[in-house]
């Protein structure tokens, strides 16, 4: 059974920086991301990275300013994340895909993962 857990979240103040850590148990597939859901919102993706070659999806939203990746050997992945603003207020979740997935799905708005963490509160104020 694969099993993932988030943490690093916290409050931050505005402008401020967090890093959010993943760890996976078992291999939990090839592709692995952050989503988050703010209260009153639907689950959004944030950035998602295919770790057999570190090719990486953000939103649009996060662009420069969010960067994700992973350490092969520990088995983790990582949302380091600057420039926060109240507006990045959420809880924030790690998953990971199947076993088999094609780099272009996983790296793309389309992905939906298999496996999930239980989520991180992170608030900026």
């Amino acid at each position: 059974h694969v099993q993932l857990v988030e943490s690093g979240g916290g409050s931050v103040q505005d402008g401020g920086s967090l890093k959010l850590s993943c760890a996976v148990s078992g291999y939990g597939g090839p592709c692995r991301g952050w989503f988050r859901q703010a209260p009153g919102k639907e689950r959004e993706t944030v950035a998602i990275i295919y770790i057999l070659d570190n090719s990486t999806y953000y939103a649009d939203s996060v662009k420069g300013r969010f960067t994700i990746s992973q350490d092969s050997a520990m088995n983790t992945v990582y949302l380091e994340m600057d420039s926060l603003s109240p507006e990045d207020t959420a809880v924030y979740y790690c998953a990971s895909s199947p076993p088999y997935i094609a780099r272009s799905i996983c790296t793309s708005a389309r992905f939906s993962p298999k496996f999930w963490g239980q989520g991180t509160q992170v608030t900026v104020s």
